[in-house]
Formats: structure tokens, sequence, C-alpha cells
């Protein structure tokens, strides 16, 4: 494998963020049929988000979506990235997962964070101060009811009363639940204390990728404080690429709608997604490739940028691309198929021993050429042979 430290998995995640001056229906048709795509090129999951404001990220019920997708898919994994747990009850958000996981067969992963758009959580009355200990507390409850004990737990905004839930996760193992982690050491911190997977949204951010050894080294402190397990298989992390059969292709290729998505990002979102620096050379796309942020490029520099991650976190388990429309829907999947074709399987033991094949017979082909025409040769004399002791006389 192209410099991994182990065999990785690879998937797509959806915030989704859609320019407001598209036509909405489209947009989110055109997003199942990515997941279909997707499935389809061998990707191993699907993540789409929850935002109920800004007018261009407008999944509200990431539930209602991936059972749609599920409906029409029969592998992929089908997460959700991520749920405003302050925004529902944890009773609600637990029985509506589970039963989308047996819907999908027990394909689901419910990623949970605190909320994003501080638009969302005073359009429901909620602090967003208080969005981490709500976020908290309602996980806790959620897995004690995904465990199928019977819960009595009463807070400051939600309330449970011996409630325990009659349907339980398909999967034998459980719901798998992963928390969201940004720059700060909350999310490791919780999800190391819970024994449950990581999500770095903020991974190829300069200050994400600064903390990543940190954050699994606080993942690490708090199971082993906890008795809890983490493995580093179960750790995603997050970042935006655009490739194309060349750099002057991809940057060609994204000249227009990366400029709508950091309109988006600088003017509107309140998430510290855009560099400070501003554009470089009057560019968004290089600004964005000159921080480490993304890969607008060809597959080479895809893969540099997650042997980059890898040797920075120490390994972990799932690549996802951050889904954009920087790019028109052709170029776009063509990316897709670029990252499919010539990216993922740098990353295969599969492929791995396709190259070692190939070196085996590289370095065999000196010794066994001759022979090979030795037997060509003997092949042609005894024809020549068998046919001057039995010559064919000819009218």
């Amino acid at each position: 494998m192209s410099g991994s430290m182990q065999e990785l998995k690879f998937g797509v995640f959806l915030s989704p963020i859609h320019s407001n001056k598209t036509n909405p229906t489209l947009a989110l048709h055109r997003d199942i049929a990515l997941v279909q795509r997707l499935e389809q090129l061998g990707f191993d999951e699907f993540w789409v988000g929850e935002h109920h404001s800004t007018g261009w990220e407008y999944v509200s019920s990431p539930e209602v979506f991936l059972a749609h997708a599920a409906a029409r898919t029969s592998r992929i994994k089908l997460c959700a990235g991520v749920v405003s747990l302050p925004y529902h009850h944890p009773f609600n958000v637990a029985e509506r997962f589970v039963l989308l996981d047996h819907l999908a067969r027990g394909r689901v992963v419910l990623g949970v964070g605190p909320g994003a758009l501080p638009y969302d959580a005073e359009a429901i009355g909620v602090n967003p101060s208080q969005t981490r200990p709500m976020m908290e507390e309602s996980v806790e409850a959620i897995l004690a009811l995904l465990r199928g004990e019977r819960v009595s737990v009463k807070t400051d905004w939600f309330e449970l009363d011996r409630a325990a839930l009659q349907l339980l996760p398909a999967n034998p193992n459980g719901l798998e639940i992963a928390i969201a982690a940004t720059v700060t050491p909350n999310g490791p911190r919780l999800a190391g204390r819970l024994g449950a997977s990581l999500l770095s949204m903020n991974a190829t951010q300069q200050a994400g990728f600064n903390v990543l050894a940190e954050h699994w080294s606080i993942m690490e402190e708090q199971a082993t404080r906890y008795s809890t397990e983490v493995n580093r298989s179960a750790w995603r992390m997050v970042g935006p690429m655009h490739i194309a059969e060349t750099e002057e292709q991809a940057l060609r290729d994204v000249e227009k709608g990366l400029e709508e998505w950091a309109y988006y990002n600088g003017s509107v979102s309140t998430l510290p997604i855009l560099p400070t620096s501003g554009k470089l050379n009057d560019s968004w796309a290089h600004t964005l490739v000159d921080s480490g942020f993304a890969v607008v490029g060809t597959p080479e520099q895809a893969v540099a940028q997650i042997n980059r991650l890898q040797q920075q976190a120490g390994g972990f388990g799932t690549y996802l691309m951050w889904a954009h429309d920087w790019a028109n829907p052709a170029a776009t999947a063509r990316s897709y198929e670029l990252f499919a074709t010539e990216v993922m399987p740098q990353f295969k033991k599969s492929s791995q021993s396709l190259v070692d094949a190939e070196a085996w017979a590289l370095q065999r082909k000196p010794d066994l050429i001759p022979s090979v025409l030795a037997a060509r040769e003997k092949a042609r004399q005894q024809f020549e042979a068998e046919r001057a002791a039995d010559p064919i006389e000819r009218p």
C-alpha cells in the first residue's frame, strides 16, 4: 500500500452545501443518486448532516434522507453526520435510528454532535452555550437505551421514566455511535470515555490537523480511565478534494463553484472554515491547497494528502471526502470515479497483491525468457523434423 499504515476504508461526507440558487428538489435527488453511484464505485460509507437554517444546508432529518437511500442501495453504510442531540429528545433519536437500522439491514452509524449553527439553536430556543453538556447528557441516555436498559433520568431539558426501547438494533453488536470532533478536546474526551468512534470533522484544516495526534492520545487516556475500548480502525477523518486528470483541469473545474462555497462559509455560516489569509493569487482554490485543507489536483496529490494524514495521526480507519458543488455535475462525477479507480486501490491490500505479482513477474522474467524462447525453438525444430520424415507429395 502507498505508504499507508493500515488498509483504509473510504466514504463521502455530505453536509450538504448547495447554493440557494439551485433547485432544491433537484439537488436532493442528485444527492440520492450520488449515494447509489458511490456504492457502485466501491465506497464504504455515506454520511449526511442535519441543519435547519441558512438556506444552503437543508437536510433537516438525516434519518429520513438515509431511509430513502436505504431503499436504493444494498451494501454501503448509511451514517448520520451528525444528529444535533440538543434539538431532540434522546428517546426519539434512539427509536428512530434503531428503526432505520432495521430498514437498512444493519448498515447504520449514528454520528452525534452539539449542533454546528447557532441559527438552528436560536430558532428552537436552545442556548448555544449549553449545547455541549446537553449533548453529553443525551448520548449517555441513548447508549443506555441501545444496550437494552430501562432508563430513568431527569435533567433540566428532558426526562426518562423507566424508559426502554421495544426494538433493539439489528446488529447483535449494537448500533455504532460516532462523536464529532473539531479542534477542541471535547470530542475525543467524550468518545474515549464512552468507548465511541471518533469523527474528526476538521482533519485537514491547519488547526485540526495539528491536534490529530493529541486527540488520539486523549481517546486512549480516557479509555484507560473509564475502562472502555477505542480502536483506530473506527476513527474517521473528513477533508475536501476535487481531482481530475491534470492539476490545471481540476483548477478550471472549480473556478465558479468554489467561489460560491467560499461565500457561504465566509459570509453566511458561522463555522471558521476558510483560512484567514484570504485568497492566494486571487483564488480560493490556491488558498485551500496551500493551507493543506483541500486537494484540487490529481489522484497522486490525493494519495499524498491521505498519506500526510496517516503520518500526522499515527493511523486511522476511514477517509471521508467532504462532498461539495465546486465543479459541475459531470466533472464532480469524474472526480469520484478517479478517486475510486486510482486513489482507493493505493490503500487496499487486494491491490497491493497485484502490485506484488507484477514485481515478481518482472523479477523472474530475465530467467524465464530464455527457457520460453528455447521451448519455442524446440517446438519449431520438432515440427520441421516431423515434416521432413513424412513429406506430403504435392501435385
